[in-house]
């Protein structure tokens, strides 16, 4: 049935807080399954993975620090309202991250399951922060902005970068778990490419 166009609408300060607590609370949990895993995702998540095999640093702090440059560009290309919420993203997600292992411990967690629901759960939380004018910072900016600037498909082109980043994890994390780690990579970003489409979600 044809419906005719309808203009934005705009979200309240309640559903935006809402939606980044949830989304954030699903990516800290995504990330958890992978950290026990010993697996990897892309983004400036996947950046932080590999700092924190590589030094043992805490993953919700170099996350936080990495995540710092960005705010610039952000600003620029998005808004200051879109920064806003991103950053406060950020904050949750190293926060969520680091709290998690107060209340959740894996006795034993199987490493595809962990890829894929881990994938799926990060993907909806990313699909949740995109939909609210927000992301988790560093890449997803840039993927955001060529979406909104070109119409390129964020979830196709973070796909891309993820798979890169993973592939590039060779040196510091086994072979068999990085194969593991791009078929999460794929599981997440479907749910994006499938989900977040342009013009497709009209709230702001």
């Amino acid at each position: 049935m044809f419906h005719p166009a309808q203009a934005p609408t705009q979200h309240t300060f309640f559903e935006d807080v809402q939606a980044l607590v949830t989304a954030t609370l699903f990516v800290a949990l995504g990330i958890g399954m992978y950290g026990h895993a010993g697996l990897l995702t892309g983004g400036t998540a996947g950046i932080a993975f590999l700092v924190h095999y590589a030094t043992g640093w805490r993953f919700g702090p170099v996350f936080f620090v990495l995540n710092l440059p960005f705010a610039w560009f952000a600003v620029r290309t998005m808004g200051w309202r879109f920064t806003i919420k991103t950053f406060a993203a950020v904050a949750l997600l190293a926060v969520f991250t680091e709290a998690l292992p107060l209340v959740l411990r894996f006795d034993w967690l199987q490493p595809v399951y962990a890829a894929v629901m881990g994938g799926f759960l990060i993907g909806v939380g990313l699909l949740m922060l995109f939909r609210h004018q927000a992301s988790l910072g560093g890449l997803n900016v840039l993927v955001l902005w060529l979406q909104q600037r070109y119409g390129w498909r964020a979830g196709a082109v973070q796909m891309g970068i993820d798979c890169l980043i993973v592939v590039a994890a060779l040196a510091i994390v086994d072979a068999r778990l990085v194969a593991i780690s791009v078929i999460g990579a794929v599981a997440l970003n479907l749910v994006v490419a499938v989900n977040h489409k342009p013009g497709r979600y009209l709230g702001m």
